[in-house]
């Protein structure tokens, strides 16, 4: 789960750059890995600025100073089952053919067939282990089939339907063609989330965005704005002053299932996302929550009702308010410490939820406290937070997730851990409140939770996290291999050392 931002402005003697900064900021909770921008100037020429780290500090001023060109893309990486190297920051780039690059949302989940296809048909030299690199180098391959002088909107559009052809998996992609236009697509299913807006200059002409979330089109007055759709692409041409995109149905739509988990925790509340309101999903699950805790607690055992900063705070108030229950701010958060259950290391883990969240001792003292949080992953955080209730003088601690258990892994960019480290894989609900310490545990029901975010146009949704059933079939050799390379990346020191910047473009980010 990563930020993906694209703007094509119609004045080309405008710097791009400045805007891409700045809508970083608004997608900076999508990825706080690594952060990169690529843009293109007037004659073709590509300049990149990337690396480890969050936007702010990746995105100095003399370093964005050097980002001419009046487009360009970024990208915010979240650490999936690649390394953290500064080698796999993206916007990737391949130089051949026309210059190409791309910054990808998502995951493939048959990478091991398509290193193989690379290796063996089309001859192209893969440099790191991310499925972003591999996803560029079929896109760059499918293209390369015309073999012209220069491309055009038809060729992309064919090479697209190359990469839809051999790529399994849920992706949301914008990527530029050097001294041409920018571009943007999704996957067959719609997993991955992916906008398009249009604002008009007062000269008349339009700039255009594609962007992960709408509250960074709003932010920056694209007031007309909608989701491209499963198996869509769009093209923004480099003079898109006096020359409109064109939108394709590349491929037809297998499904229309946006990843459920994005309303649950990852998007930003201000957002839409394929028609839905991430805030009223949250409001409508604090309220389904609510009547399941009826079922399985008397409220008259419940003084107060505390969230867990930030994202469950929407839910816990409008589940306080249904319960006719106190609602109190009991954990004060540390914003400078990042989210906690990718940490790789379990004491790093459990250092850091204490450093990110500080309990009042008043609002717990004395008092059956109800602890409302977005979702119960490994279980580290709310092991520690219960704990932290208990130290402050609670009475008893009731524990309640917005989302149903999470039980398999997520497989399409979301790299949660193996699933024998969630907390609820082959556990009851009982054996998960004695592991995390508190007096009972309750969830959602997956039912509520698909209830809340549904829409007349949308009322399917990628559950694969909470059921095991993915979109795009059975993946047991995908998680098998996704394991290995876990386990390969934890002692690649001994195996293969990454490059630790990238090659083959000078990179602005190392001055």
């Amino acid at each position: 789960m990563c930020g993906i931002l694209g703007i094509a402005l119609a004045d080309q003697s405008s710097k791009v750059a400045p805007e891409l900064c700045d809508g970083c900021i608004f997608l900076q909770h999508r990825g706080q890995d690594a952060a990169g921008i690529a843009t293109c100037g007037s004659r073709g020429r590509i300049y990149q600025c990337k690396g480890n780290g969050m936007a702010r500090d990746v995105f100095t001023a003399p370093r964005v100073h050097g980002l001419v060109g009046s487009m360009g893309i970024a990208h915010l990486r979240y650490p999936t089952a690649g390394s953290s190297a500064n080698s796999e920051a993206q916007p990737f780039y391949v130089n051949s053919p026309y210059g190409i690059n791309l910054a990808h949302n998502g995951n493939l989940v048959n990478t091991v067939s398509l290193e193989r296809y690379m290796d063996e048909d089309v001859h192209r030299h893969i440099n790191t282990d991310s499925d972003s690199e591999l996803l560029l180098n079929i896109f760059a391959a499918e293209l390369e089939k015309h073999n012209k002088y220069r491309v055009n909107n038809e060729d992309v559009f064919l090479a697209l339907e190359g990469v839809y052809r051999l790529c399994r998996g849920g992706y949301a992609c914008v990527g530029m063609l050097a001294g041409f236009a920018l571009f943007g697509f999704r996957d067959p299913n719609g997993i991955r989330p992916l906008l398009f807006g249009e604002r008009e200059n007062a000269d008349g002409t339009k700039d255009y965005m594609l962007a992960s979330e709408s509250v960074v089109l709003k932010a920056h007055n694209f007031t007309k704005f909608r989701d491209l759709k499963p198996g869509e692409a769009v093209i923004i041409p480099k003079d898109c002053g006096t020359t409109e995109p064109e939108f394709r149905q590349v491929v037809p739509m297998n499904s229309y299932r946006p990843d459920l988990f994005e309303y649950v925790y990852f998007a930003r509340p201000d957002s839409v996302l394929d028609g839905i309101s991430v805030y009223h999903t949250r409001l409508a699950m604090g309220v389904k929550l609510a009547e399941n805790i009826k079922k399985h607690l008397n409220p008259d055992d419940i003084d107060v009702v505390i969230p867990v900063p930030d994202t469950a705070r929407t839910c816990a108030l409008q589940c306080a308010n249904a319960l006719g229950k106190t609602y109190r701010e009991g954990f004060v958060k540390n914003r400078y410490v990042g989210r906690t259950f990718i940490m790789p290391n379990q004491k790093e883990r459990i250092s850091s939820v204490r450093r990110k969240l500080n309990p009042m001792e008043s609002e717990f003292k004395d008092k059956n406290v109800l602890i409302v949080d977005d979702s119960i992953v490994r279980g580290t955080t709310s092991r520690e937070i219960v704990q932290m209730a208990r130290e402050s003088g609670a009475t008893k601690v009731y524990f309640a997730s917005a989302a149903p258990p999470i039980r398999y892994n997520h497989i399409y960019g979301i790299d949660l851990t193996d699933t024998k480290n969630l907390i609820a894989y082959n556990r009851s609900e009982e054996e998960i409140a004695e592991a995390i310490g508190c007096d009972q545990v309750i969830y959602q029901t997956l039912e509520d939770l698909i209830d809340c975010c549904k829409t007349k146009n949308v009322d399917k949704f990628e559950i694969g996290v909470f059921t095991g059933n993915y979109v795009t079939g059975v993946e047991d050799g995908y998680l098998q291999e996704l394991e290995k390379v876990r386990e390969r990346n934890r002692s690649r020191g001994l195996i293969d050392i990454k490059a630790e910047v990238d090659i083959g473009l000078y990179n602005c980010a190392d001055y």
